[in-house]
């Protein structure tokens, strides 16, 4: 046992805790905020960043201080940043389109009042083909 702390050590520190104090926001914009699209930036923005430096932690941890390279970590970060921005905009365009179809009320909060349906707005990201476009199925 040694008495110095190392440079491995601090950062390894420096990470969780930053990791930490990035979750614990994430985890408290997705209880505070009122709405479901602010809630959104939460877990998605805040937390994931969170959880990745902790896991970068692990595996600064791993490789300085015992020796031993490891993937799971890099392999759950890898995960995580794919599926997070997919979900919410998964649950972003299911929010919409249910406050398009009246189906959601939806409170205001401090971004404002939610936006009232736009008549003939469709709620996916990308129009329909045109007939006798290349994207067009019928006409091919």
């Amino acid at each position: 046992m040694t008495g110095g702390v190392s440079l491995a050590e601090v950062v390894v520190s420096a990470l969780i805790v930053l990791g930490g104090a990035f979750a614990l926001i994430g985890s408290w914009g997705l209880v505070r905020l009122p709405s479901l699209m602010e809630r959104l930036h939460g877990p998605t923005k805040a937390t994931t960043l969170g959880l990745g430096g902790i896991l970068v932690a692990s595996i600064v941890w791993f490789q300085f201080v015992r020796g031993e390279w490891t993937t799971h970590e890099l392999l759950v970060s890898v995960f995580l940043f794919v599926t997070a921005p997919i979900s919410a905009n998964m649950i972003a365009k299911v929010h919409l389109l249910r406050l398009r179809q009246g189906d959601a009320s939806e409170p205001g909060g401090p971004a404002g009042e939610p936006l009232p349906p736009a008549a003939g707005v469709d709620w996916a990201t990308h129009e329909a083909p045109q007939l006798g476009t290349p994207g067009d199925l019928e006409g091919d």
